[in-house]
């Protein structure tokens, strides 16, 4: 029509739109900003185009238990099983990891580094993840050869697996050639394999080799006890990139540090959602007076934190503005 313009508003492209591009925001945004600006895009965001990849793991190292259960049950939720890639870590007990597995449908990459989950609880629901493709689980100290036998066996799927250990435990570390044994046996299309500071043998990693013809690559650093020879690889493994077993880089302390410490909050954002409570986005009728006057955006007014009060929330969360 004459006179109207030949843009459309934001507001209004559909949801499917708003949320593939909201996917592209980091978490904080998404959980916090993007739900205030109007009616249409705090519902696009609650929507599983958002969600089909979650990364957690960096916030996970600044949170309690409580907080990290309620944040990955309401965002795998609002993925509503079309959830593809995630990562979390310092899971602290099986009940979370049998809650992932149920919602793996889709599921093609999972990361769960630092987690305490058993082997009893992967063994349970291997058959859940049969679709991933990649698979972290190092520094799962509780881990061993039964649940690694148990991934190999249901996800015939798996090209990667990560299986590092931290380095400050190697030297208490008993022999870990049953792990790699399971492994080889199970685990025949792996192109990528990262075991880090294992303790290892020769024989079992020649095994590895042997049984797993598509290895590309093979992370063996602070494997002290391996010896491979240079030309026995070229000619029997001329694809085969081995980084290790000489450590030719560092780590940081930082990397290393215990999960369960989460008390050092002193350098994060106060995000409302976790103080206020995470179900305060679930529900369309929360919108019905927030929005009055369209929530225009360049009224939006954001406030940081840079410390905290000693007398702040229950979390130490500062009070909302």
């Amino acid at each position: 029509m004459e006179g109207e313009s030949e843009f459309r508003h934001w507001d209004e492209l559909i949801p499917d739109a708003l949320g593939l591009i909201f996917s592209n925001l980091d978490l904080e945004e998404k959980l916090t900003v993007i739900p205030r600006v109007c009616k249409s895009w705090g519902r696009a965001v609650t929507g599983p185009y958002c969600w089909q990849e979650i990364d957690i793991e960096e916030w996970c190292n600044t949170s309690d238990p409580d907080q990290l259960e309620r944040m990955l049950q309401m965002l795998i939720t609002r993925s509503s099983g079309s959830l593809r890639d995630l990562c979390v870590s310092c899971l602290h007990d099986d009940r979370l990891f049998s809650f992932i597995a149920e919602h793996a449908g889709s599921l093609l990459t999972l990361r769960l580094p630092r987690s305490e989950i058993s082997d009893s609880i992967v063994e349970q629901f291997a058959g859940r993840l049969s679709a991933i493709t990649f698979l972290d689980l190092s520094y799962c100290s509780k881990l061993g050869a039964r649940a690694l036998e148990a991934v190999g066996k249901q996800c015939k799927f798996l090209e990667g697996l990560c299986w590092n250990m931290s380095p400050f435990d190697s030297g208490d570390q008993i022999s870990q050639d049953d792990e790699a044994h399971a492994i080889a046996t199970t685990m025949p299309k792996l192109k990528h394999l990262e075991m880090a500071y294992n303790v290892l043998s020769t024989e079992s990693v020649i095994e590895i080799l042997s049984s797993c013809p598509e290895l590309e690559f093979l992370d063996l650093r602070g494997s002290w006890d391996v010896k491979l020879d240079d030309k026995f690889l070229k000619e029997k493994f001329p694809r085969l990139k081995v980084l290790g077993p000489p450590v030719t880089d560092y780590y940081e302390l930082n990397d290393w540090d215990d999960c369960s410490d989460y008390s050092d909050t002193s350098e994060y954002l106060a995000w409302e959602f976790l103080a206020g409570g995470m179900g305060d986005y679930d529900d369309d009728t929360i919108y019905d007076g927030m929005w009055d006057d369209e929530g225009r955006l360049e009224e939006l007014e954001l406030r940081f934190y840079e410390g905290f009060d000693e007398d702040a929330g229950v979390y130490g969360w500062p009070p909302s503005p």
